[in-house]
């Protein structure tokens, strides 16, 4: 048990949680890692399957991570330390960086995952430079110098690492040691290359000058550590950094659902409620629209999500996972100790006792407020938000996180056309093979569903948003993941598909190119003189082909389906319901089913509809797909208006007509 202090409901109405909640976690999470440390305490062996860089790696991850949980909670109580944290993580760190003591952390060199974890231990010894740093003796400082000396020079950085690297040296300028304005510079630079606009940076970039990695790096690296690293080096923060984040948590606040549950998408999802650090950064540095009773709610009511949903487990560990346990979230660079990036979102103990946003009274969070529509043009997103059911709906079409112009299989968390706060996509092996849950996908002659691909955009307005991928089927050995057992790929034709979105409802449209379009010109390096078809290599699949448009994937304990005429429907007893209804075109309904496959349940359920006979090329087709917390008996109760939306074609461009009047044009 945690044993939380009693809930404070005078300045915390809506959570209860207040400063001292946090720091009684905080020192819950620190004292459990404990028995999992190594005599000298510099490696932080957890439970948990090793990463791809080894068990070694794991230890320093499990240190650092933490370290920096450790910093934030004493440099916030001015230095007082009555559990000893520093004194304890001092002595790992005389250990860690000893090269003759049996329980060193790799160097620099030896795994390359030791640079992450370098950023984690400098911002924690720059924020504890007093109670630590300063005490420690001259043989230590000297070999933690010469540990991170060999960032020095290195430029194999592609994404947020430039900024590990950076704050390394930062810290060694500071301490007299080694550093590289080169290094700096050309990190710098890569650092506007990867910011397209209006507070949002891409998490790297193609060569051709591609940007669609978005996710929650944006906010706890892009927009992080830029600030630390003036923090460190005792630098007024700058106001494009400062502006920049105030403009992301603009749109960031609207990402959160009722009860604290933050949008479900991208990679690195087991740090939980790190997606808390940009919220936490802009107040320390006066770069927040917020008002500090919102940030104290938002942060307070993510903070409870997790606790009250499992994170925090019987043994006091943060597992891989999201509420609880769930292995199949991790990546391959994710091993015990990655969860512990959660620490970045305490970053508010920095902040005084009296400081706003610890005694400003909770503000209803924006989903609450009000039903709303906001259109995010940089990352391609449509959210739509609902306040009767607080839930957050977000339509895909400008983030699909490839490094490579090829053609790949589906990435679940970047590549779907919907995600939200109340809902998670499948993620067991048979979903990554044939993708369903939140797709549109052309059916192969054995019913297989073609996967999405690269996004390319083609227009988005104040509540829709279109983009078109080439469609791609994988080639299977034998059932398992795609990446271990696919050896081929197949192409399609080009999909184009767009949604609009008002309340609950999104309605989904898909229109099917000639086989014969390829696609747009693509200048770079493998084709300087652009066009052509970087897929021309590829066998293409001659149809012909059945559509599909798969819903959110709900999960329960316990989830109830149904199938009508034209729709499905799964729903479970809190009222939480996903549904699809064909509008134009669909003729079959179905429902697919899944156990422990699905973050947040164990059990789930897909609903979607499709067509039993073969695409038309150039034709029209919608659904309108519904995530809604309200309970739907009757299909039709789902709609504004209480009647499905009807969907017309105007040439090159469809109107979706609600049942108000109301009506939205979309170039298709």
């Amino acid at each position: 048990m945690i044993g939380l202090p009693a809930p404070d409901r005078a300045g915390a109405p809506y959570t209860g949680y207040g400063r001292a909640h946090w720091e009684r976690l905080a020192d819950h999470l620190l004292l459990a890692v404990r028995p999992y440390a190594s005599p000298a305490h510099s490696l932080i062996d957890l439970p948990g399957p090793p990463s791809a860089s080894g068990r070694w790696s794991d230890g320093l991850e499990g240190y650092a991570r933490t370290f920096l949980l450790a910093a934030f909670r004493v440099a916030g109580a001015g230095g007082a330390d009555p559990h000893g944290l520093l004194r304890w993580y001092a002595e790992g760190l005389a250990a860690g960086v000893d090269p003759d003591s049996s329980q060193r952390w790799p160097r620099l060199t030896e795994r390359r995952q030791a640079r992450v974890e370098a950023a984690s231990v400098v911002i924690a010894l720059h924020e504890t430079r007093r109670w630590l740093w300063d005490r420690l003796d001259d043989r230590t400082r000297n070999q933690l110098v010469e540990w991170l000396t060999p960032f020095i020079g290195t430029a194999d950085y592609d994404n947020n690492w430039v900024w590990f690297q950076n704050v390394a040296e930062a810290f060694l300028r500071t301490v007299g040691g080694p550093w590289s304005s080169e290094d700096i510079e050309r990190n710098l630079a890569w650092h506007e290359e990867w910011y397209v606009g209006d507070g949002w940076y891409s998490d790297g970039g193609l060569q051709d000058g591609r940007r669609q990695n978005f996710d929650y790096y944006t906010g706890w690296a892009l927009h992080f550590y830029p600030l630390w690293y003036q923090r460190i080096l005792g630098e007024q923060p700058a106001w494009t950094y400062r502006q920049r984040l105030g403009r992301y948590l603009g749109d960031a606040r609207h990402l959160v659902g009722a009860g604290g549950a933050p949008l479900f998408q991208g990679r690195s999802l087991t740090y939980r409620f790190a997606m808390l650090a940009p919220f936490w950064t802009g107040a320390l540095f006066d770069a927040t629209p917020l008002p500090a009773g919102e940030t104290r709610r938002l942060t307070g009511e993510v903070l409870r999500h997790f606790v009250d949903g499992g994170a925090v487990d019987a043994d006091g560990l943060l597992p891989i996972g999201w509420h609880g346990a769930f292995p199949r979230i991790r990546q391959l660079y994710s091993g015990p100790g990655s969860p512990y990036w959660a620490g970045k979102g305490f970053a508010g103990l920095l902040l005084p006792a009296g400081h706003p946003v610890w005694t400003a009274p909770e503000q209803p969070l924006p989903v609450e407020r009000a039903d709303d529509v906001h259109s995010l043009r940089r990352p391609g997103w449509v959210v739509s938000t609902t306040a009767a059911d607080g839930i957050v709906r977000v339509a895909n079409h400008g983030s699909d996180h490839l490094w490579e112009r090829r053609l790949q299989a589906d990435d679940p968390f970047y590549l779907r056309h919907g995600y939200a706060s109340h809902a998670a996509p499948e993620l067991s092996a048979a979903a990554l093979r044939e993708p369903v849950d939140s797709h549109v996908a052309l059916l192969d002659g054995g019913g297989r569903p073609s996967h999405r691909g690269r996004i390319e955009r083609t227009g988005q307005g104040g509540t829709w948003a279109a983009s078109q991928s080439r469609a791609l089927w994988l080639d299977l050995s034998d059932p398992g993941p795609p990446s271990a057992t696919w050896y081929g790929l197949r192409t399609g034709p080009w999909l184009r598909t767009a949604s609009v979105l008002r309340g609950a409802v999104e309605v989904r449209l898909a229109r099917v190119e000639p086989a014969t379009v390829g696609p747009r010109p693509w200048p770079g390096p493998a084709n300087p003189g652009g066009g052509g078809d970087p897929e021309e290599h590829w066998p293409a699949d001659p149809g012909p082909w059945r559509l599909h448009v798969g819903g959110y994937a709900l999960a329960g304990h316990r989830v109830d389906t149904g199938i009508g005429d034209g729709w499905a429907r799964a729903d479970r007893p809190d009222g939480l319901c996903s549904l699809v209804t064909g509008l134009r075109g669909f003729d079959q309904a179905g429902i697919t089913p899944g156990e422990r496959s699905n973050p947040l349940g164990v059990w789930s359920a897909v609903p979607w509809v499709r067509t039993t006979g073969a695409v038309r090329p150039g034709a029209v087709y919608a659904a309108a797909v519904v995530l809604t917390g309200r309970g739907v008996t009757d299909p039709a109760d789902a709609f504004p208006g209480a009647a499905e939306p009807a969907v017309e074609v105007d040439g090159a461009t469809v109107v979706v007509r609600w049942a108000d009047g109301a009506t939205e044009r979309v170039p298709l």
